[in-house]
C-alpha cells in the first residue's frame, strides 16, 4: 500500500531523513532483524543520534525465525555480530590503523600549536557533555593556563565553579567569554559545530587566531570554520593523549587579562524582580542533580547566563533548533526517566502557549514538574530585534492574550500561582506540591532584554552590553 495514499500513508523515511542519522523503511520481514540490530549500532556508536525504521503493517504482521547469530548485547545499547567473514575483518583492520596514524599526526601538529601559544582558550560543545570528558578538560585548562568557554550544548560539561569557567560564548554568551575567545591566540575546541549563532561572521571569527578541532563528526570537521589542525575522534581517547603530550605554562599576563575580563562583565546585583534574579532563587532552592529544561527564546538564553550547572547533562534545550514548545515534552520526558524526579522547566508565554496540553500528561504522571512561566506577553526575542535593529516596528510579536495560566494549570489538576516580587516567589517556592506539577507565573516587563548581544552576522566589535551602548 505504500505510495497509494492509503489512509495515513506518508513518505515518513523522506520526512524524516534530514533530521535522522538513518532512515530504513522494511518491506520484507526476512531483513527486519538485520536492520533493528544496525539501527541500534548506528544510533550508539559515533556522534549519537536517533535513527528512524518504518515497518509497515505487512511486515509486522508476518513470521520470521529468529537468527541467534546477530544478537543485541544485554545493554541494547550496542550490537555484536557474531558471524564475521576474513575479509570484512582485513577491512576493518586496515581502516582502523588509518584511522590511528592520522590520529598520532594529528595530535602531534596540535601539541606544536599548544606549545607555542600564549594565550590559548578552550571551546567546549555538546561533545564534551555526551562524552562525560568534563574533567579532563579541567585537566587540560589547569595545565595550560586556559580559560573554558562553551557553546549553549556544552554548558555544565564542566562545574560552573571552576574558576577558569567563563560560561557560554556566543551571540549572546558571557563577555568575559566572548572577548576572551576573541583575544586569545589558539582556540582548542572539543566537540562543537561552530555554529552560526556561535560565530558570528564566519569569515571574521578566528581570522587570526589558530584553531585545533577534535570532533568525533567527521561531517563538523571544516564546515563552518576551517581549522589549521583537525582530529576525528572520541574525546575520551584523544584528550588523555593530548594530556600527556602538552606542555605545562604559566602565563601570568593572560591569567591577569581574563581577571580583568572577568570584572569588566560582572553584573551588578540587585534585589529587583528581573529573570536573573528568578532564575537564582529557582537555583538556590535545587540541588545540582536536578535536571533544567527550556523552551526557545529570552527565558532560554537568561537561563544559559545565570544558572549555576555543576554537572553535565543538567540541560536539556532544543539548541540550534529552536523548537518552541519543546520544553514541556522535554521537562516530562527527564523526569520519567529519572524515575519521576524532580524537572524545572523555564518557558515563555509564546513557547508555552504552544504545547501546554501536555500538563494533562505531566499531572496524570504524577510528576513533580516546575514550571516557571516568564511571562511578558510578548514573542520576547522578536521584540527585541525589532527593538534594537528595526526602530521599533513591532509586528507580530506582542501577545494580547488574556490566559489565566495558574486557573489553567489548576484545570488541568495542577497547582498554580502568580508571582510579581521576590518576595512572592520566596513564599510559593515554600508550597511546591511533590505529587504533581506546579506553575509559577512570574509577571516581568515586556521590554526586558537580554544583554550581552551580537546582532546576526556581527562580529566581537558590534558586541552590545546594554540598550544605551548601541
Amino acid at each position: 500500500m505504500l505510495g497509494q495514499d492509503s489512509f495515513q500513508d506518508i513518505d515518513i523515511a523522506g520526512v524524516t531523513l534530514p533530521i535522522v542519522k538513518h532512515s530504513y523503511v522494511v518491506k520484507d520481514i526476512r531483513y527486519l532483524q538485520q536492520t533493528l540490530c544496525e539501527a541500534f549500532m548506528l544510533a550508539g556508536t559515533g556522534r549519537k543520534g536517533p535513527v528512524h525504521v518504518d515497518i509497515p503493517r505487512c511486515v509486522q504482521q508476518a513470521e520470521y525465525d529468529f537468527d541467534p547469530g546477530l544478537v543485541l548485547s544485554a545493554s541494547g545499547a550496542k550490537v555484536r555480530t557474531i558471524y564475521i567473514n576474513k575479509t570484512t575483518y582485513s577491512q576493518t583492520l586496515a581502516q582502523t590503523q588509518v584511522l590511528e596514524r592520522a590520529l598520532a599526526q594529528g595530535l602531534a601538529h596540535a601539541q606544536a600549536l599548544i606549545n607555542r601559544s600564549a594565550r590559548p582558550y578552550i571551546y567546549c560543545g555538546g561533545g564534551v557533555a555526551a562524552s562525560f570528558t568534563g574533567e579532563e578538560v579541567v585537566k587540560l585548562s589547569k595545565k595550560l593556563g586556559a580559560p573554558v568557554g562553551m557553546s549553549l550544548m556544552g554548558i555544565g560539561s564542566i562545574p560552573q565553579s571552576y574558576e577558569l569557567n567563563l560560561g557560554m560564548s556566543g551571540m549572546h554568551g558571557r563577555y568575559a567569554s566572548i572577548m576572551a575567545m576573541a583575544e586569545a591566540d589558539l582556540i582548542i575546541a572539543l566537540g562543537v559545530r561552530f555554529s552560526d549563532r556561535a560565530t558570528g561572521n564566519a569569515s571574521e571569527y578566528a581570522c587570526s587566531t589558530a584553531v585545533i578541532h577534535i570532533d568525533i563528526d567527521p561531517a563538523e570537521i571544516g564546515k563552518n570554520i576551517r581549522p589549521d589542525v583537525s582530529i576525528c575522534g572520541d574525546l575520551r581517547d584523544v584528550l588523555p593523549a593530548l594530556l600527556d603530550m602538552v606542555n605545562t605554562k604559566s602565563n601570568d599576563l593572560w591569567t591577569d587579562r581574563i581577571n580583568t575580563l572577568m570584572i569588566e562583565g560582572a553584573v551588578p546585583l540587585s534585589e529587583t524582580f528581573t529573570p536573573r534574579n528568578i532564575i537564582a532563587a529557582i537555583n538556590d532552592l535545587y540541588g545540582d542533580d536536578t535536571v533544567i529544561a527550556t523552551d526557545v527564546g529570552q527565558h532560554q538564553m537568561w537561563v544559559a547566563q545565570n544558572y549555576r550547572f555543576e554537572k553535565p547533562r543538567r540541560l536539556v534545550s532544543s539548541g540550534g533548533l529552536g523548537a518552541m514548545g519543546f520544553g514541556l515534552g522535554a521537562a516530562i520526558g527527564a523526569s520519567l526517566a529519572r524515575g519521576g524526579a524532580r524537572t524545572v522547566l523555564f518557558t515563555g508565554d509564546g513557547s508555552f502557549g504552544m504545547n501546554m496540553n501536555e500538563m494533562a500528561t505531566a499531572v496524570a504522571l504524577g510528576l513533580p514538574i516546575t514550571i516557571v512561566l516568564f511571562r511578558n506577553n510578548a514573542l520576547g526575542m522578536v521584540r527585541q530585534i525589532q527593538t534594537l535593529f528595526l526602530d521599533n516596528r513591532h509586528s507580530q510579536s506582542t501577545l494580547e492574550r488574556k490566559t489565566d495560566y495558574p486557573a489553567l494549570a489548576k484545570a488541568f489538576g495542577a497547582a498554580g500561582f502568580t508571582a510579581s516580587s521576590l518576595s512572592e516567589l520566596d513564599g510559593i517556592l515554600k508550597e511546591i506540591p511533590d505529587n504533581k506539577p506546579c506553575l509559577i507565573e512570574c509577571k516581568i516587563d515586556i521590554d526586558e532584554k537580554v544583554f550581552p548581544m551580537i546582532p546576526v552576522g556581527g562580529t566581537v566589535k558590534d558586541v552590545i552590553l546594554q540598550e544605551n551602548s548601541l
